[in-house]
């Protein structure tokens, strides 16, 4: 039964309705296949579940070097410093100061290097999440403004995925970087080649103004060697991995 009052009902909303993907002038016919195969999705997603897998895995190995490597640390300056009350700081002690200090510096690097490792496998894993992203929006172009992570698999689009804006100035850059957990071991292990140095200055009957010196550039010069492998390392992966969307307005090719 009909209602005598048809003022009193409530207007029905009007949903606009979702455009089809064909609809859309600049979509491709290799846009069109991808969209009409159903296994598609289905691939996409299975690759997509797959990646943050790997990702996972990276971020949980860098951590736990690290917190291998600092727990390790944490032991032997535990141990150097029971040596110490019994060395009372004299000339054997700083030998073997320099062994245990040598020993951890030489850790510090084998942890930094697999680290740079992990971070280059989540740089690789990124760029296919945002390959697969891509392959979202050309399946279905209007769910392009829901997404607040890249769709480009160039090195900008990589970035917007991990919420760094580019355009920022070098000491920002710095900031970000250190602030990273490469970026903290790789400082750990630049002071500790540079005490590294001092205690082996120490050791062989240097002066106290000498040793500090010597750590001081050993501390630069590691610091410096560090971030020259990352920056090369990261180079060569990005330049291994052919980027076949890149960003609109980059001159990468595609």
């Amino acid at each position: 039964m009909q209602d005598p009052n048809p003022a009193a009902q409530p207007p029905e909303e009007s949903i606009a309705p979702v455009p089809e993907p064909s609809s859309d002038p600049n979509r491709t016919a290799a846009d069109a296949l991808l969209a009409d195969d159903p296994r598609v999705l289905q691939i996409l997603s299975s690759e997509h579940s797959s990646l943050v897998i790997q990702r996972s895995l990276a971020y949980n190995e860098a951590f736990e070097r690290a917190s291998m490597f600092l727990t390790f640390l944490s032991m032997s300056f535990v141990a150097m410093a029971l040596l110490a009350q019994a060395l009372n700081f004299e000339r054997e002690f700083m030998v073997i100061a320099s062994i245990l200090i040598g020993f951890d510096f030489l850790i510090g690097i084998a942890t930094y290097i697999r680290i740079v490792g992990t971070g280059v496998d989540d740089l690789h894993a990124t760029q296919g999440m945002n390959r697969i992203r891509q392959g979202y929006v050309r399946i279905a172009p209007h769910v392009a403004p829901f997404f607040v992570t890249g769709t480009h698999d160039d090195l900008r689009g990589v970035f917007k995925t991990y919420g760094y804006a580019d355009g920022g100035t070098a000491l920002g850059d710095l900031a970000y970087g250190l602030s990273t957990a490469l970026g903290m071991v790789g400082l750990i292990v630049a002071a500790i080649g540079g005490v590294f140095g001092a205690v082996v200055t120490l050791a062989f009957g240097g002066a106290g103004w000498l040793a500090f010196a010597v750590a001081a550039a050993m501390t630069l010069v590691v610091f410096a060697l560090c971030a020259r492998m990352t920056l090369q390392q990261v180079a060569r992966s990005q330049a291994a991995l052919e980027v076949l969307f890149p960003s609109p307005d980059s001159h990468s090719p595609a």
